[in-house]
Order: structure tokens, then sequence, then C-alpha cells
């Protein structure tokens, strides 16, 4: 899982996960950003939308004009090259499926698919 300390969502997420006691791989999404080949993955079941943290700061300096002309490839590098651009909690399972943000009801339906 990759988060920011200082995110609480981030925290509750981690809790959350520890709680039903999965082990989790705990990396600071701004100084060891997802991978090109995660995000990909990440672009393609999610969307571009659910990739961009949009209230960050990172966010509003490239501004929403900016990222909306982006192609793929170009958000992707964007998004590789400055973890605080990435919604967070960035949550990637050992299969690569991927999850950003966290709602209880996707990541409970990630771990376990039968609910």
């Amino acid at each position: 899982m990759y988060s920011y300390p200082a995110c609480g969502t981030c925290r509750k997420a981690l809790a959350w996960l520890r709680e039903r006691g999965v082990e989790v791989d705990l990396r600071d999404i701004t100084r060891q950003p997802p991978s090109q080949g995660e995000l990909a993955v990440a672009l393609e079941s999610l969307g571009r939308k659910r990739l961009f943290n949009t209230s960050g700061q990172s966010y509003r300096a490239l501004g929403a004009a900016t990222v909306q002309a982006m192609s793929d490839e170009e958000a992707l590098a964007a998004l590789a090259a400055d973890g605080k651009l990435i919604k967070r909690p960035f949550l990637v399972m050992p299969d690569g499926r991927t999850l950003t943000g966290f709602q209880i009801p996707e990541w409970q339906a990630l771990l376990d698919p039968s609910t």
C-alpha cells in the first residue's frame, strides 16, 4: 500500500487492513511512488479520474486543464514522477489489482470477491 504518513484516510485504511489480518508492505507515496506499470494497470481498471489527487497542491499547480489535455502516457509519467499527484491510499494487490482512495465496500470486495 502506498500512503502518505500525514494522511488520515491512509491511516484509516491501514488500520482497517490490519484489523482483518492483511499484511501490508507500506510505502511512502511521496518518496517511492508507484511504478508506471502499476499506474497503467490502475488507469485501465479505474480510469484516469480515480488516479489523480485533485485536492492536492501538485494537482492545483499543474491545473485541471493541463491534466485533462495530457495523453495517457504523459499522465502516467507525471503520476510516477510526483507521488503527491496520486490519489491515496493506493493499494496494489499481489495479483496486480489496484484501488485508490478508501471506500470500505470497494476494499472489502477486492479482499473477498465473494461478498
